[in-house]
């Protein structure tokens, strides 16, 4: 038992709980038959090493399903199924044994359901938005806890004359009739309601009987609008680890997608359509195999009379199709079945819920705020996902794009935002759509970066688990939390963990299993860190400012002409159009014409490029390679003889010209595998993605091949802080500062201070301070070595409460009468001007 002391203390060693047989007294349905580890061994190998937790975007495939599936089609032909050859049987009764497959695995038949191939969960749900008979009168409800795609559907609804019902998932049941209201005779007008049966947001699982109650008009909104009600059941988030039983769920319409289940074959799903609903079901368009019969010069068409040769326009992926078979005989063999995959990705799941919404800060504040409806009491009720947002020592909410990069340091594989779910989003958040539009003028769209606005959330982290998902997953990321953002020393909510233990015991009990012993904790502290107390900058983010004003000054400039690659450092150097003359005016891009960065291929820092002016020469040089040059095309003269090519960069569409064959050759060679240089079309303009408050509008300036803004700036008196924090891979500052690839660094500064400006002056350059710059797993390769490690960035984050935000972005101001005659020389001094309080 925990000593009165520690109890006192409210401190408990979380070490021990992140233990395997605290989490077997816990849930003991783990596994299947105890053979995990060898299922990991055998079938999922290529994740040694990966916490992978995104299985709510996809799951993982085994590997006996590719190698099955390759066998397959590698001894039989299969033709295409519209013909009659023996291939195209063999395809054809294939396919049907699959669609029956399908039905079978969620507990009906071919007589009550037909099985409709789609692209997608989306494509399926596309297919029932323009094939429903939406009139004046008919509704779309749906639940406000809905995926981006249901709620799509609104669109197609109201251009045919329906009307949008949103409904809060409360409604439901508190709007409800006592009675059934039964199907109304007089008025058929259609209407369709749609509802997850798993909030792809939460976990949350929603009342199967929802689509008896909604059918019966029993449930609002049916219960107050006459009319025949239509049930569309979003399962696409609940099938990845749940069992579906259509006898208990006669839903109308069930989009699903088959990556969700078994991560192979993707672009496949179906729509499941209940056959005494398909009448309704209208197609305006035709393709080839939907049709009985037509004519070209008449408007004659009559359907195929099967339901799912009416909508399975052209000719279905067959071979994609016969992967499901393979698919299907995997995971039986692996798992057993989907309920066995519930029990088990339950229960990690739930154990993940426990210790991270107990796991508290060495002040006692919890480190993690949770949205959740329940208290993952049983897996009826809650899926396999817990979503969240952390919380430092402060109160104050960490972005998730902060512990996304964290966590892709420690090859933790998780998802941030809102997940496609708006709806949920706001409503676990408590985002208003006066705040949504507001973020949205502030430059925050779905899927992008911005994590905070005004200090508050506008999404949050999400980790889900599939049936392969192990306990050493949990134990990796519940220690990551533990490690990177929680303030030592580490501590547990005893009375908090007490309860929810007494919640498991009791819903074991539920379950007909005997009650779990009591767990026996010895307290302890957790991690020996380092106690030397941080610094004030350190805790804030930035520190005061020198009050005597003492002189500031560039000591270093940096230009990196080949995005990715090694630094070039110069003492004067001209200021072009989009920064530093030359400063990432070249990539590096794979075989795929994808580019490559340091996140993937570590060894492009090796490869050092120098500007040689004099000459107009690019050179190219890395150890143990012959020296090439490439010329830097300043000329205004557009060249014809290099191939002309569409990139990205940081999601943004830039034009590129291929540098040639002999470049191609070199980086190939240096890298092990097909890779071409490419560089900046000089007829392409690219806007800046930083917003800088004052003095320079957006259109103003342009950018190179650089992520964010013209330049990037740090200060070496924060390198310094950071560096001290460091156990032992840095001994010289040079190496650090070189990690952070900053174009200008600055000294007699203190640490963090640059935070805190708004402009400053370089010489005779005035520069807008465009915000910080949010570090990712590059800080942690060795620019001299190419080798990786954690340590720069971990020493940054505890530092920064969690933040990994490191140097600032800057952009100039050039005199208007002359743009590009500016220099910066090393050993210019820095005039700042801070924020006005």
């Amino acid at each position: 038992c925990c000593c009165s002391c520690s109890e006192k203390n409210g401190s408990m060693d979380f070490q021990k709980l992140c233990t395997f047989e605290t989490f077997q007294r816990l849930w003991s349905e783990y596994g299947y038959g105890g053979k995990l580890e060898d299922v990991i061994e055998q079938e999922f190998r290529r994740i040694k090493g990966i916490t992978y937790l995104d299985h709510a975007g996809t799951t993982l495939h085994p590997e006996s399903l590719v190698r099955d599936y390759c066998l397959d089609i590698s001894r039989n032909v299969y033709g295409n199924p519209h013909s009659h050859s023996p291939s195209s049987r063999l395809t054809h009764d294939t396919i049907e044994r699959v669609r029956y497959r399908v039905l079978q695995h969620f507990n009906t038949t071919p007589e009550e359901y037909s099985v409709i191939f789609t692209s997608g969960c989306t494509a399926a749900l596309k297919l029932v938005a323009e094939s429903f008979p939406w009139s004046p009168q008919s509704l779309f409800s749906y639940l406000t806890d809905g995926h981006t795609s249901v709620v799509g559907i609104r669109g197609v609804a109201s251009a045919r004359g329906g009307v949008a019902l949103p409904v809060a998932p409360q409604e439901v049941d508190n709007r409800a009739k006592e009675e059934a209201q039964g199907e109304d005779v007089i008025c058929q007008t259609p209407h369709l309601f749609c509802y997850p049966a798993q909030s792809n947001f939460s976990g949350r699982k929603y009342p199967l009987s929802h689509a008896r109650g909604i059918q019966a008009r029993r449930l609002y909104p049916a219960c107050d609008h006459r009319g025949r009600w239509f049930v569309l059941l979003d399962a696409a988030s609940h099938v990845s680890c749940s069992p579906l039983n259509l006898q208990d769920c006669p839903a109308d319409f069930i989009p699903i997608s088959f990556y969700k289940m078994f991560g192979f074959p993707t672009g496949l799903g179906a729509l499941l359509v209940r056959n005494d609903a398909a009448g309704i079901l209208k197609k305006t368009y035709f393709g080839g195999g939907t049709a009985a019969a037509y004519l070209s010069g008449e408007d004659y068409y009559v359907h195929s009379a099967n339901i799912s040769d009416r909508f399975e326009d052209g000719t279905v992926p067959f071979l994609d199709i016969i992967a499901l078979n393979h698919s299907f005989e995997a995971l039986h063999k692996i798992t057993g079945g989907m309920h066995n995959i519930q029990q088990h990705t339950f229960g990690l799941a739930r154990y993940t819920y426990m210790l991270l919404s107990s796991l508290c800060h060495g002040n006692r504040r919890p480190v993690a705020q949770i949205y959740t409806e329940g208290q993952f009491e049983s897996p009826s009720t809650q899926g396999a996902i817990l979503n969240f947002n952390l919380i430092d020592s402060h109160g104050q909410i960490i972005g998730y794009s902060q512990v996304d990069r964290m966590a892709g340091l420690y090859n933790i594989h998780l998802r941030t935002g809102c997940f496609c779910n708006t709806g949920a989003c706001q409503s676990f958040l408590g985002i208003t759509n006066q705040q949504m539009k507001r973020n949205l003028q502030s430059g925050h769209v779905c899927g992008d970066s911005i994590d905070l606005v005004d200090g508050q959330p506008t999404g949050s982290v999400r980790v889900s688990f599939g049936y392969m998902s192990t306990f050493e997953d949990c134990q990796k990321f519940l220690n990551f939390v533990a490690e990177c953002f929680v303030e030592k020393p580490v501590s547990v909510d005893q009375a908090r963990l007490e309860k929810l233990k007494t919640t498991t015991a009791a819903a074991a009990t539920s379950r007909g299993s005997k009650e779990d012993p009591p767990i026996r904790i010895t307290n302890g502290e957790v991690n020996k860190v380092d106690e030397r107390k941080p610094t004030e900058a350190s805790l804030t983010g930035f520190g005061h400012r020198n009050s005597h004003r003492e002189a500031y000054t560039l000591t270093n400039i940096y230009i990196y002409p080949i995005k990715s690659c090694g630094a070039f450092e110069v003492h004067d150097w001209p200021v072009g159009p989009q920064g530093l003359l030359y400063d990432r005016g070249w990539m590096v891009v794979n075989g795929n014409g994808v580019c490559l960065s340091q996140k993937r291929e570590t060894r492009l820092c090796l490869i050092r490029p120098q500007v040689h002016l004099p000459s107009n020469k690019l050179l190219l040089q890395a150890s143990g390679m012959d020296t090439i040059s490439v010329p830097l095309e300043n000329s205004t003269r557009k060249h014809t003889s290099h191939r002309v090519c569409q990139s990205k960069v940081c999601g943004d569409r830039v034009e590129t010209v291929d540098c040639g064959d002999e470049a191609a050759s070199w980086l190939s060679d240096f890298l092990g595998q097909p890779c071409r240089l490419i560089r900046q079309s000089p007829y392409f303009t690219r806007d800046m993605k930083k917003r800088p408050s004052g003095g320079i509008s957006a259109t103003s300036a342009s950018l190179s091949l650089v992520n964010e803004a013209q330049y990037l700036m740090i200060n070496r008196a924060s390198v310094e802080l950071i560096q001290k924090q460091m156990s032992s891979s840095e001994k010289h500052q040079d190496n650090l500062i070189r990690r952070f690839r900053a174009n200008l660094v600055i000294t007699g500064v203190e640490p963090f201070e640059e935070d805190n400006w708004s402009h400053l002056i370089i010489g005779n350059t005035r520069f807008v301070v465009g915000g910080q710059c949010g570090r990712c797993q590059m800080v942690g390769v060795d620019q001299q070595t190419g080798t990786r490690t954690k340590e720069p960035l971990m020493s940054l984050s505890a530092h920064r409460g969690g933040r990994v935000t490191f140097g600032v972005y800057l952009t100039h101001q050039l005199p208007q009468e002359s743009p590009t005659a500016a220099f910066l020389s090393a050993g210019s001094p820095v005039h700042p001007e801070p924020h006005s309080p």
